[in-house]
């Protein structure tokens, strides 16, 4: 009544809120003694009541506690089990393997002649007998011996067991003398992000609290992979408990970007991203709960998808985020991608949300791009990233329309209260599934235990006002992608940050970067739409950068059909550090 009102008033009239609302977080940077001291006073009754707020204030919790959500609730983001809009060319698995195996040109031409050791090759190398699976375990476990005995070690690995590698390498080699090998991915190196269960390993999700007994059971994901043949040769290091997005971890050591080892990798999936490029293996399972796949794909310049939510089994992974955490592949090319979402992707039995999706279809290889495919652009969020990566992304979509994409302006409301409910239902996912083990607090990094202090602050009205908004923001982009086919954005807003000195063993919390990492990532997983990284350059230092592609849901073989026509257009550069297992 009051609002009819003032609109009769002679001059008074509201203005509309901007379409493009999301802030830019700056923050102090915390290390050292001032963590420490950061840690324990949110901790301590007499400081926590007053200083949590204050903090989260910060960060626009206070901005978020007033927003007025339009719209009912959603508590997990499950999408209609339709079969894609814009259908395309594709395939089974087996096909895709078929097909690959036929093409004549099996990589995509770079200019500079860099092509990282893929899942084809693996498998050619066995058929024709120039190496043998055996040879490649004994070569892989040389490779991270030496990787751990130099003076900075990448550290992507928490865990391996050189005689459980040997003995899977053996069965391997006595498939392909049987003329019975399992696949394409038969006896190729994976490694596991230490947030699934791998047998014979325990899983500590980064931290020195969880896994203290061994994992009886592989995980659904680790399983397929494990029946499509591949060498699962270790569990993966990651940010601890995946509250982190740099790769930080002070239990394990940090994990450090084979382009530049003084700088991350991107986390929290930090461990599989270093693995594949460095050379360690062609795949790698990593999860996503806030751009943790996509985040470290762009950093340490290979490809990470984060497919539609609940196309690929979470059973045996700690639940971390249930209603926003993905589970997803990484790898060195778009093919090898393509096969590990093919292994992963379908449903579940031991995962009832896995039930209600359409078939599983990869893009057949050698297929063109659909004719009137539209790629969406929102101008001012894409342009919200540091200048070297904003020329880089804006180059690969150039590249796109010169492939016959149409490029068109769109635009939607609400990223800024999307960034708050994708904080606020993460942080409050996470505190939930370690409440167990607060009792051991003192044992996490202090990073962590400022993380779970502040989440202790939220309440049960913001993770429902967060379920709310994740409906306006799935209502926004249903709108979105009915004028597009594909929404493109930086994956990052920024290139790999350095890893300064006074963080080695005590840390950092560093919002201002966070954001910067995070900026393009999490609405997707608050609504599960699919996104893609591939690469698409290097800035001025040679560090790599991230473009990222999201669709309608299901249509995860749109992506990587477009992605793999991207990477056939974009030159490639080896990292600093970069090690062959079929010609060591």
């Amino acid at each position: 009544m009051w609002a009819d009102l003032l609109k009769k008033i002679p001059g008074w009239q509201r203005p509309e809120p901007p379409v493009y609302d999301l802030r830019t977080i700056r923050a102090p940077r915390l290390a050292g003694r001032a963590l420490k001291l950061m840690a324990v006073l949110l901790e301590l009754p007499g400081f926590r009541g007053w200083l949590r707020p204050v903090l989260l204030a910060q960060v626009g919790l206070r901005a978020f506690r007033k927003y007025r959500p339009n719209a009912g609730l959603t508590p997990l983001p499950l999408h209609s089990p339709e079969p894609p809009v814009l259908l395309l060319p594709s395939c089974s698995l087996t096909e895709y393997e078929t097909a690959l195996l036929q093409a004549e040109n099996r990589k995509p031409k770079t200019e500079n002649g860099f092509q990282p050791e893929s899942a084809l090759d693996f498998h050619r190398a066995y058929l024709a007998g120039e190496t043998t699976p055996l040879k490649v375990a004994q070569r892989l476990l040389d490779v991270i011996r030496n990787l751990e005995a130099s003076a900075v070690p990448l550290r992507p690995l928490i865990e391996w067991d050189g005689e459980n590698l040997l003995r899977q390498a053996q069965e391997c080699m006595e498939r392909y003398q049987q003329g019975r090998p399992a696949g394409l991915l038969d006896g190729v190196p994976v490694a596991i992000k230490d947030e699934f269960d791998l047998v014979p390993y325990p899983t500590r999700v980064g931290t020195q609290v969880l896994g203290t007994n061994v994992a009886t059971r592989d995980a659904t994901a680790v399983s397929r992979l494990r029946k499509a043949g591949a060498l699962l040769f270790g569990k993966a290091n990651m940010h601890e408990l995946g509250m982190g997005v740099t790769g930080f971890n002070p239990h394990h050591g940090s994990a450090r970007n084979p382009y530049d080892p003084e700088r991350y990798p991107g986390g929290s999936s930090s461990g599989p991203a270093v693995a594949v490029a460095v050379g360690l293996c062609p795949v790698a399972l990593g999860s996503d709960g806030g751009g943790s796949i996509r985040i470290p794909a762009a950093l340490c310049g290979i490809s990470g998808l984060k497919a539609t939510w609940s196309r690929v089994s979470s059973a045996g992974q700690f639940p971390l985020a249930w209603s926003i955490g993905h589970a997803g592949p990484l790898a060195a090319t778009l093919s090898d991608l393509t096969l590990a979402y093919g292994v992963l992707a379908g449903a579940d039995e031991n995962d009832p949300w896995t039930q209600r999706q359409p078939e599983v279809n990869l893009p057949n290889p050698e297929s063109k791009l659909p004719d009137g495919l539209r790629i969406g652009v929102f101008v001012p969020w894409f342009e919200h990233a540091k200048p070297e990566v904003f020329r880089v992304c804006l180059d690969a979509v150039e590249t796109l329309q010169k492939l016959g994409l149409e490029r068109k302006a769109v635009e939607f409301r609400g990223l800024e209260a999307a960034r708050l409910a994708h904080l606020v239902a993460i942080a409050s996912e996470m505190l939930s599934a370690n409440a167990p083990h607060f009792r051991r607090k003192s044992r996490f990094g202090r990073d962590i235990r400022i993380n779970l202090s502040l989440a202790e602050h939220l309440s049960a009205t913001d993770y429902v006002k967060a379920q709310r908004v994740r409906t306006e923001l799935m209502a926004a982009l249903s709108k979105v992608f009915e004028e597009v086919d594909i929404l493109i954005t930086p994956t990052t807003a920024r290139t790999a940050p350095p890893i300064l000195p006074d963080v080695t063993t005590a840390g950092e919390s560093d919002l201002t970067v966070q954001d910067e990492l995070m900026r393009f990532v999490v609405p997707f997983n608050l609504t599960g739409h699919p996104a893609l990284s591939v690469p698409c350059g290097y800035d001025p230092q040679g560090l790599p950068v991230g473009l990222q592609l999201v669709g309608r849901p299901w249509e995860e073989a749109l992506l990587l059909r477009v992605g793999a026509a991207l990477e056939a257009k974009v030159a490639r550069t080896s990292p600093m550090l970069h090690h062959t297992l079929l010609s060591g």
